[in-house]
């Protein structure tokens, strides 16, 4: 079993990870089994991390297992070996793969040629495991996402985007996307996605109005940095006091940082939001264990 996407999850495989997170966090330190007990996991990165890395790394020892983080330069990989390669020789030396990379692909023919449980990490298409964290942080802090409104104002044809459409669909809460027209998913994507849960507007306020959770991201994806035309396409997307006014009356702020404070989000906001959104931020190790533990069992 591997963890590849949201798109390719289903309404109760996110919905048991989600309880089972539950359960790693009150759990943590006292965890009655180690599942990972005797395996070695490889951490894959070819995108710098914070969160993600300390995350599983910390995962991963808590479960019983040992990690080794391997970039790019470590491997052969940043040589020019085939994916397909690299998948198949460490297929046959390790329990489990977690990559953080750009393509999509890479990730899908890695879990194909290895044959060992892999984890998308983040690419350029999803973040499934911030997705997962996120939720987590809604359940705790909303009780469920159920009946919610829940914003995403920004680019909205980026990995967390489109992480998010897919679970609106999956667990069928109502999902508001605002961005600039040429940030919006194209039709094939929506056309995939085929769900009425899922609602595209230009208009930040019209995203807000009543939501019970404003999500938000960088405006540039790793890889797109310097892109100044694109940047200044979000200047009226700022999560700000005035927009705020727009929610619902109990409605928190999540942010899967890193954030840049003065662009996408005000210092003020962030700070005012920062528990919630620290809290999001832990969610990530809980979250991946649940996963960790999950494909291992299956």
């Amino acid at each position: 079993m591997n963890l590849l996407s949201i798109e390719q999850s289903s309404a109760t495989e996110l919905q048991a990870l989600i309880d089972l997170a539950v359960e790693m966090k009150a759990t943590r330190g006292a965890h009655q089994t180690l599942p990972l007990t005797g395996q070695t996991w490889a951490i894959i990165f070819t995108k710098a991390s914070t969160r993600t890395r300390v995350s599983f790394e910390v995962g991963v020892r808590e479960l019983g297992g040992n990690v080794m983080f391997l970039s790019k330069n470590d491997i052969q990989l940043g040589r020019g070996e085939p994916i397909k390669d690299t998948a198949r020789v460490l297929g046959r030396m390790v329990h489990g793969a977690i990559i953080r990379t750009f393509d999509q692909q890479d990730v899908e023919d890695f879990a194909s040629y290895s044959g060992i449980p892999t984890i998308n990490a983040l690419t350029d298409e999803e973040h499934p495991c911030q997705i997962l964290a996120d939720l987590l942080t809604v359940r705790e802090k909303l009780g469920s996402w159920e009946g919610k409104r829940i914003a995403f104002i920004g680019d909205g044809d980026n990995n967390m985007s489109r992480s998010w459409m897919w679970a609106a669909k999956y667990l069928g809460f109502d999902l508001v996307v605002a961005a600039p027209e040429s940030c919006l998913p194209p039709k094939e994507f929506m056309d995939r996605l085929a769900t009425d849960k899922v609602t595209l507007t230009t208009d930040p306020v019209e995203a807000a109005k009543g939501a019970h959770v404003i999500n938000t991201d960088v405006w540039l994806s790793m890889g797109q940095e310097g892109q100044a035309e694109k940047e200044a396409l979000f200047s009226s997307y700022q999560i700000k006091r005035e927009l705020l006014s727009h929610c619902a009356e109990d409605f928190i702020v999540l942010h899967c940082l890193p954030a840049y404070r003065g662009k996408e989000i005000t210092e003020e906001i962030l700070e005012e939001h920062a528990d919630t959104i620290f809290q999001q931020a832990e969610n990530r190790l809980h979250a991946q264990k649940a996963v960790l533990a999950t494909l291992v069992q299956k």
